[in-house]
């Protein structure tokens, strides 16, 4: 009896996991380092948005994942609107530290506008002395 109960709760959690909705975001990043032709992994970015002063307000900071990939910036939330003009912040001097190569930038900032709903991907490709930015999907 323990053993079928034990089923029937295991098969309640696993229905309700599989039916939960997955959390979406409306911002995304990633590096590519264009020197090595591969991603660049544990990369600070930090995400700031600008007031209608023109004051800059932390929103959010994390690292890029192995992929060189940020996925999770502004989770879209029913009722909250994320437009805006934004700040990526890629801080690559430590990246290129590591790697023992002296680099120009010590860090990036790409401003760029949210209008609407769609998802917006923010990636660069980068070397040493150089970088270069566009809208991706």
């Amino acid at each position: 009896m323990k053993a079928r109960n034990f089923l029937t709760v295991l098969m309640l959690a696993l229905a309700s996991f599989s039916f939960a909705q997955e959390a979406k975001f409306q911002l995304s990043s990633h590096i590519l380092d264009i020197t090595k032709g591969e991603p660049a992994p544990g990369v600070k970015i930090s995400l700031s948005k600008q007031d209608k002063a023109g004051k800059w307000t932390a929103v959010d900071e994390k690292i890029t994942d192995q992929n060189g990939r940020i996925t999770d910036f502004l989770k879209v939330t029913k009722g909250v609107d994320n437009e805006g003009i934004y700040k990526l912040t890629y801080f690559v001097a430590p990246y290129f530290k590591k790697m023992k190569q002296d680099s120009f930038y010590p860090f990036i900032e790409v401003v760029f506008e949210i209008k609407g709903e769609s998802h917006f991907h923010v990636p660069i490709t980068l070397s040493a002395y150089g970088y270069s930015t566009y809208r991706g999907n």
